[in-house]
């Protein structure tokens, strides 16, 4: 399985860097190789606009960017997709910043700038393996309510589609009652 991991900063040459990193060092967690595809985004809301309706295993923010934080850009982007990774970085120590990030977006892990090399793919291994298990337990936990006849097998199935494609399940409707296929309308 590949991972799609969408990373964030408002310096492509930093974007760049990091893409390198992960192209040539192993993403690694207790034995386990997780292989990772890179996205790049030089805007937080262009980075949400492909969110709305692409799957991301990960997702790794800098704080300082122009128009929107990391934290506003992380919290809606958890909104779209609840169920991803999410991690800071940042060439800011601002205690403040840390809290806001854990409380307000849920973040895995908050690295400095510049980064160690070795402990920014182990970051990102380990997030991905917490990830997984997440998901293994949410879909247990599914199954359950399933047999116990507290979901219906439409909304599982519902979930397992929204999942694997953002947006998937969601319907536009016009005032007259028309499906509006075109999102920007």
């Amino acid at each position: 399985m590949m991972y799609r991991i969408m990373l964030v900063d408002d310096e492509e040459n930093i974007l760049k860097a990091l893409r390198r990193v992960l192209a040539n060092t192993p993403c690694i967690y207790d034995g386990v190789e997780y292989p990772v595809k890179v996205e790049m985004f030089t805007s937080a809301d262009e980075a949400l606009d492909y969110a709305h309706f692409n799957a991301v295993d990960l997702v790794l923010s800098d704080y300082r960017m122009p128009g929107k934080d990391g934290v506003a850009f992380l919290r809606e982007f958890k909104e779209i997709q609840p169920h991803a990774a999410r991690l800071i970085l940042s060439g800011y120590a601002d205690l403040n910043a840390v809290i806001g990030a854990i409380n307000e977006a849920q973040i895995y892990r908050f690295l400095n700038k510049p980064w160690n090399d070795y402990e920014l793919v182990s970051s990102i291994a380990q997030a991905l393996a917490y990830r997984n298990l997440t998901l293994e337990n949410l879909h247990l936990a599914d199954q359950a309510r399933l047999e116990q006849g507290a979901i219906s097998p439409q909304e599982l199935e519902r979930k397992r589609l929204e999942e694997q494609e953002p947006g998937i399940t969601k319907v536009n409707w016009g005032p007259d009652g028309s499906v509006i296929l075109d999102i920007s309308e």
